[in-house]
């Protein structure tokens, strides 16, 4: 009758291949840790779940390359789901309970005025380019226009290398 073993994940460490221990990092709690972290963007959350210390997905960062290429996805992945909920939020309202003196409740949908307000301010400049259509032929307003972002630009001071 075959034996069954457990098969164990392997790492590299110090030039030798050995069974991982659960210190180290594994192909498994990185997946646990970045999954938490593109669900959350909450990197103390993303390594308690994966079972590492917040100092060790620091440090591992710092040195490996593709681990830190994965958690700036992770990051884009979670600003654009709160983004989406946040858009979602502003549009649809969120139901709220107005508890009266008398004891009665009414329901009623709120919309978050401020959070409106904010998105919008962000995305104004895409707003209006996605919807100034230009003529093909008019090259000089095209061109017009570019220089006038690239002076508000160099006004906040973030265009330097480009505008001189």
């Amino acid at each position: 009758m075959a034996r069954r073993t457990k098969s164990a994940e392997r790492v590299l460490a110090g030039g030798q291949v050995r069974k991982a221990s659960t210190r180290d990092w594994t192909k498994a709690k990185e997946a646990a840790f970045l999954s938490v972290l593109a669900e959350t963007c909450n990197v103390t959350l993303a390594a308690g779940e994966a079972g590492v210390s917040v100092s060790a997905v620091y440090r591992r960062r710092k040195l490996d390359a593709a681990f830190r290429g994965a958690w700036m996805e992770a990051i884009g992945v979670a600003y654009q789901r709160l983004e989406l909920v946040l858009l979602e939020r502003a549009f649809v309202g969120t139901e709220k309970t107005v508890r009266r003196k008398d004891g009665s409740e009414e329901r009623m949908i709120e919309y978050p005025t401020q959070l409106a307000l904010t998105l919008l301010k962000m995305h104004r400049d895409t707003a209006v380019e996605a919807v100034t259509e230009f003529d093909p032929g008019d090259v000089n307003e095209i061109r017009e226009r570019l220089v006038q972002k690239l002076q508000r630009l160099r006004k906040r001071g973030g265009c330097e290398a480009v505008c001189e």
